[in-house]
């Protein structure tokens, strides 16, 4: 297996939904041109063998014989998008997300697909998805299975609030608009103050609406300023809105190919739970969703 070291991985089982992310996930290699790692697990049925015993090798062999049609599926699928690309494989023992969160500390990506609104199944989002999420050492895609996500050609869009993560967030959505030639669409919600200035009794004027946007506007400029230098390549639009920040990335995202959102760790989450905007999104937005976590390595 090649090295893991700057490649994208994307966790296969067979399904259509991960057949998807095989062919999202060989595309993203490809304009990055950089290696894929299709990667699927298996597990020792705990009933076969008593506690302490180690089972014998022609087992481990069989199990992992049963994994190679999936391997191949995902091979071609990934050699039919991208022809050209570096195409490895790892069949591991042991439980999905711990194999994919440690794959994760070398990897410039992890690819992981999803049925779509609740859908749930072995390696795409679900138990899966979450926990490698909320614990992988890199950033992770989700895609869906009910949108052909090779055919968008729309902008990226991410979401800023002006955090360390949201940051690191925004230095990844310039990176891949970079490398799809495509345009970011920088979106920056606050807290609506009309909410706040009711509960003081005090009328907010259309000029107050006025100024208090072109400030938004101004902060998020200042925000983008140093990765519009580092990529000036990209042709950034900014979108400064009192909505809801899922609604407004949904929004956006309806003609996207990837929107991309920070995750707090605090309060954001815990354990093998999703933060309530990173869990809507994955919920409810119309193409992938790149999560980027404070751990995330560059």
């Amino acid at each position: 297996m090649a090295s893991l070291e700057n490649s994208v991985i994307v966790g296969i089982d067979g399904s259509a939904a991960s057949t998807g992310a095989v062919a999202y996930a060989a595309h993203t290699a490809a304009t990055r041109r950089i290696p894929l790692v299709l990667v699927t697990s298996y597990t020792m049925p705990a009933a076969m063998f008593a506690e302490g015993m180690v089972p014998p090798q022609p087992v481990y062999d069989e199990l992992e014989k049963e994994c190679q049609p999936i391997v191949e599926q995902a091979r071609a699928t990934a050699l039919k998008v991208a022809p050209d690309i570096e195409v490895s494989h790892a069949i591991v023992e042991g439980n999905p997300s711990q194999v994919l969160i440690d794959y994760s500390r070398k990897a410039k990506m992890v690819v992981l697909g999803s049925r779509g609104l609740g859908g749930i199944k072995g390696m795409v989002l679900g138990s899966v998805s979450a926990s490698v999420a909320s614990h992988a050492y890199c950033p992770v895609v989700v895609t869906r299975e009910d949108t052909d996500d090779l055919d968008r050609t729309g902008p990226v869009v991410v979401g800023v609030d002006g955090s360390e993560v949201s940051a690191k967030a925004t230095s990844w959505a310039f990176a891949e608009a970079s490398a799809r030639d495509a345009t970011l669409i920088a979106v920056h919600t606050w807290m609506d103050p009309q909410v706040q200035a009711a509960a003081a009794g005090i009328a907010l004027t259309d000029e107050d609406w006025r100024q208090l946007e072109e400030q938004q506007l101004e902060t998020l400029s200042e925000r983008l300023a140093g990765f519009s230098d580092r990529y000036p390549d990209v042709r950034v639009e900014r979108v400064v809105t009192r909505d809801r920040a899922v609604r407004a990335l949904v929004e956006r995202a309806e003609d996207a190919q990837l929107v991309v959102v920070g995750s707090h760790g605090r309060g954001g989450f815990t354990g093998m739970v999703l933060g309530s905007t990173s869990r809507a999104l994955l919920q409810a937005s119309p193409c992938p969703v790149m999560v980027v976590r404070p751990e995330s390595h560059s």
